[in-house]
């Protein structure tokens, strides 16, 4: 197995990413995968563990920087735009048509938690991807309006759009709008404010758990009120009959946005569970994540077939 540093273009903004090549690329053309990252996450973390471990199972894998994040261009830096997400994977697939190692009738799609919803939504739209698998579902719209268990007071993410409105307006002005930091200080603090799921997250992304410097662990202003007006999993149906493979922790708060995708998905489906598993279990835990390469290798082999 082997990793290439690549890029593409998407929306003109050009896209950083990491190409896994098995060895049996050189044989002849294969299946192939886009593997997105979790939201303010990048290639190097757990995306790229799952490419490199599909790589190892024989699929040519693509790991890619969402725009105007890591190491991929656009500004401002830290924005979340979900239709320009959408857009990545998309001219992930473009890029993937062009390499003489993958067959282009032979392409899927796996997103890690906001990039499963996001794989979702271009998979609707996108009649050249075969198959489409999420693991740790998310869907930014609806964890900044209801929390990641579902639960958030409305209020919460009316006082967030009042913040966006204020940032735009400093902005217009000439002022420093300022970014949404997603992590307190430490893990006690991100407990206080959600609990287990909290403390993981922050162990993740500032912890030495999976800490990486160009994770920048904070949104734009804008990207809130972004949100506002999206709903990836409104281009679910549109996938039907091509497959949908979800995976996610038994333990996992976010699991309702799974089942809500579940629910909505007209073709072949499967909600599959990870015993003892959290949500951010499934990013960097071998004891979780090789069960879900399993079962991932299973999926695409059956539905990437000639």
């Amino acid at each position: 197995m082997a990793r290439t540093r690549v890029s593409f273009d998407s929306a003109g903004i050009e896209i950083a990413a990491h190409l896994y090549l098995p060895d049996t690329a050189a044989v002849s053309a294969g299946p192939a995968l886009v593997v997105g990252h979790p939201g303010t996450g990048v290639k190097e973390q757990t995306s790229g563990t799952y490419a490199q471990l599909l790589a190892e199972r024989g699929f040519v894998t693509l790991a890619f920087d969402a725009a105007y994040q890591g190491e991929s261009g656009g500004l401002p830096r830290g924005l979340e735009d979900p239709a320009q997400r959408v857009e990545d994977f998309k001219a992930a697939v473009s890029y993937l048509t062009t390499r003489p190692e993958v067959d282009p009738e032979r392409i899927g799609l796996l997103g890690i938690c906001a990039s499963g919803g996001y794989a979702l939504a271009a998979t609707g739209g996108d009649h050249r991807v075969r198959a489409v698998a999420a693991v740790s579902t998310a869907e930014p719209a609806r964890q900044f309006r209801f929390g990641a268990d579902g639960s958030q007071d409305p209020a919460v993410f009316q006082t967030l759009l009042d913040a966006a409105a204020t940032a735009r307006t400093r902005a217009a002005r000439g002022e420093d709008p300022g970014v949404l930091t997603m992590f307190p200080d430490t893990a006690e603090e991100a407990g206080a404010l959600g609990g287990e799921h909290g403390i993981e997250g922050w162990e993740y992304y500032c912890g030495a758990r999976g800490y990486h410097e160009r994770s920048a662990k904070f949104l734009t202003w804008d990207s809130i009120d972004k949100m506002a007006s999206s709903d990836v999993f409104r281009s679910v149906p549109l996938i039907g009959p091509r497959p949908i493979l979800q995976i996610i922790g038994e333990r996992a708060v976010t699991a309702w946005m799974a089942t809500e995708a579940h629910q909505v998905a007209t073709g072949p489906k499967e909600l599959h569970r990870i015993p003892g598993a959290s949500h951010v279990d499934l990013y960097d835990k071998r004891q979780y994540i090789d069960p879900a390469i399993d079962k991932l290798t299973d999926y695409f082999t059956t539905h990437l077939t000639k």
